[in-house]
């Protein structure tokens, strides 16, 4: 992991990139599987199952059958503590819930704003190699409590055939109304043009690789929605000579352990807290099952030394982290300071693995560098805000010369006698 010690702030951009590949790198590979998948549907969809996960299925729908007997092979107590994250969960996006607002703009002008729920919505599973169940429990919850019509669940299958039972459990437990066995960019352009075993929605979630977020923004060119650009996973850490170098150790190898494109990264005001912090990944790393992954993220990896707060925080929101946890003495200068986050995480007893199973919040954030104009999943992402008005007409007297000046200063007289119209008989 690269020690960098105060750097220039001309050098912090290039300090900061991600490891990732940029769209143009990718994109030529996501256009023509998206082009295959809307001219030939289900048979595209097939090639690239094959191609990519190597299996080739009968059907890609989950039976009812298939879910009750992966039910029974997730054990009582995972099946317990999926119930409580989900609890949680539950509970945190309820709280979400707006009541109408209304308002009286003008005597007899009456407006008011309503939430409606999207009524088809696609939420998209990583597999791979781990198979995120707990994203479920993220994206299908909230589209329950916001009345979505349609949960539809893409994720690819495992070389049987099969989804893992976790991620099925979690599925019926919050309500999806459909399952494929469909992952990667031919699962987004399946839920982006609709097959025959595919239906099209109207907004896709969830995270993915590099691929998969490329093939997200590609799906907006075609009308869909998106919560946003997800991509390969990352952590930043705020630390100073307080904090404990073994918890922060732990918490930037839990994000390394995703992929090899994570990113994870430690800011300190302690030069000998990140001597101590290496030494501990090093001693933590060798024990990790996933160590080959995570020893390849921590090579794209930085702990960086800055001389005090100010500049730190700087930089931090410079980063725009997915997560950003803070172990300072001083932490309320990071709460309060931290502008560019999908989630923050304060003090030693905050892991980031709460937030990525269930203390309540969503772990579907934006990643590299989006956290600086988008926010994580909530509940207001699979609703639409609908305005309503009605006037009487003692309103359309009071408000209608107004609209009649304006309209015609734009020159646009028809606008103008939609008013004039109704006024004239009024009077």
């Amino acid at each position: 992991m690269q020690i960098i010690n105060n750097p220039n702030k001309n050098d912090w951009s290039e300090i900061l990139k991600r490891p990732t590949q940029t769209v143009d790198d990718i994109e030529a590979t996501v256009n023509q599987i998206f082009d295959e998948v809307r001219q030939k549907g289900d048979e595209a969809i097939a090639k690239y199952t094959s191609y990519f996960d190597g299996i080739t299925l009968i059907s890609n729908t989950v039976t009812e059958v298939e879910i009750q007997n992966a039910i029974k092979n997730v054990p009582e107590k995972l099946q317990n503590a999926i119930k409580l994250a989900k609890h949680n969960i539950d509970l945190f996006h309820a709280a979400q819930k707006t009541k109408r607002i209304e308002v009286e703009t003008t005597k007899g002008v009456q407006c008011w704003q309503e939430k409606r729920p999207i009524e088809k919505v696609g939420l998209y599973i990583p597999g791979g190699t781990a198979p995120l169940f707990s994203t479920v429990l993220m994206l299908a919850v909230p589209a329950q409590i916001a009345g979505c019509k349609d949960i539809v669940l893409c994720s690819p299958p495992n070389i049987k055939g099969e989804l893992a039972p976790e991620i099925l459990f979690a599925a019926q437990l919050c309500g999806v109304t459909k399952i494929i066995k469909v992952g990667g960019i031919q699962a987004i352009a399946g839920l982006t043009f609709g097959t025959k075993t595919i239906p099209q929605v109207y907004k896709i979630f969830g995270p993915g690789n590099q691929f998969v977020t490329v093939a997200k923004q590609l799906a907006t060119k075609h009308g869909v929605a998106i919560d946003m650009p997800a991509g390969p996973s990352e952590l930043l850490v705020v630390a100073d000579e307080s904090a404990n170098a073994s918890y922060i150790a732990s918490d930037l190898l839990s994000q390394a352990e995703h992929g090899a494109d994570s990113q994870v990264i430690l800011v300190s005001t302690s030069k000998d807290l990140t001597d101590l912090v290496s030494k501990e990944i090093e001693k933590q790393i060798s024990l990790l099952p996933r160590k080959a992954i995570a020893e390849k993220a921590i090579a794209n990896s930085k702990l960086i030394y800055v001389e005090n707060d100010d500049l730190a925080l700087q930089l931090i929101n410079e980063y725009g982290p997915e997560h950003f946890i803070i172990c300072t003495k001083n932490e309320n200068f990071y709460v309060d300071g931290i502008t560019n986050a999908g989630s923050v995480f304060i003090g030693d007893y905050t892991p980031e693995s709460a937030g990525d199973y269930a203390s309540g919040t969503n772990h579907t954030l934006p990643t590299n560098g989006f956290s600086k104009a988008y926010s994580g999943v909530n509940l207001d992402s699979f609703l639409k805000n609908m305005t309503f008005q009605k006037i009487t007409k003692e309103g359309l007297l009071n408000i209608g010369e107004t609209i009649e000046l304006m309209a015609e200063a734009e020159g646009l007289h028809a606008h103008k006698n939609a008013v004039s119209i109704r006024l004239k008989d009024l009077k």
